[in-house]
């Protein structure tokens, strides 16, 4: 398979509790916990040579947060946009469209959510069963073309814990 579009999918760093201190949960942010494993993952994805052109986010806080922490912290410095496509419950098809708008862009992060970012990742290399991705959890699908027509080739997952341990 030649590979001419690299897709990163991302789940969220790990996000304060749910509660009467966070009644919307979109506002939900990152714990300073969170935010210290996800500048690690960055740190990790780093060292293994990975870098974006772009990064689409969720628009909801602990996502845009995650972003803008891989963002800064890998160069060069790709540029982030939240669509809600990748929010929970975003549509597919909204996804695809927003992807097809990108394909100049060869290597693209897409951060979002349980269960939503497992079912995209399942969903985009043609496998029934959601993938299981922890906080703070990276994986590569090789993609013929942008928008994907036709299912991709999962090259790797690394759950978080691994990322955090390479420097």
């Amino acid at each position: 398979m030649t590979v001419s579009y690299e897709l990163y999918l991302i789940r969220h760093g790990v996000a304060e509790e749910r509660g009467e201190a966070w009644p919307d949960d979109a506002k939900r942010p990152l714990t300073d916990e969170g935010l210290s494993r996800i500048r690690k993952v960055t740190r990790g994805l780093a060292e293994l040579g990975v870098s974006f052109d772009l990064i689409l986010t969720s628009p909801l806080v602990r996502a845009r947060q995650t972003a803008d922490v891989l963002a800064a912290g890998l160069d060069p410095s790709p540029a982030v946009a939240a669509i809600d496509a990748l929010a929970p419950g975003g549509a597919y098809a909204a996804l695809v469209a927003e992807l097809g708008k990108h394909a100049r862009r060869t290597r693209i992060a897409l951060v979002g959510h349980e269960p939503g970012i497992g079912e995209l990742a399942a969903r985009l290399i043609g496998s029934r069963h959601p993938i299981e991705f922890k906080k703070g959890a990276v994986c590569r699908i090789d993609l013929d073309e942008l928008p994907p027509n036709g299912p991709g080739n999962l090259r790797w997952l690394l759950p978080p814990k691994i990322l955090r341990a390479l420097r």
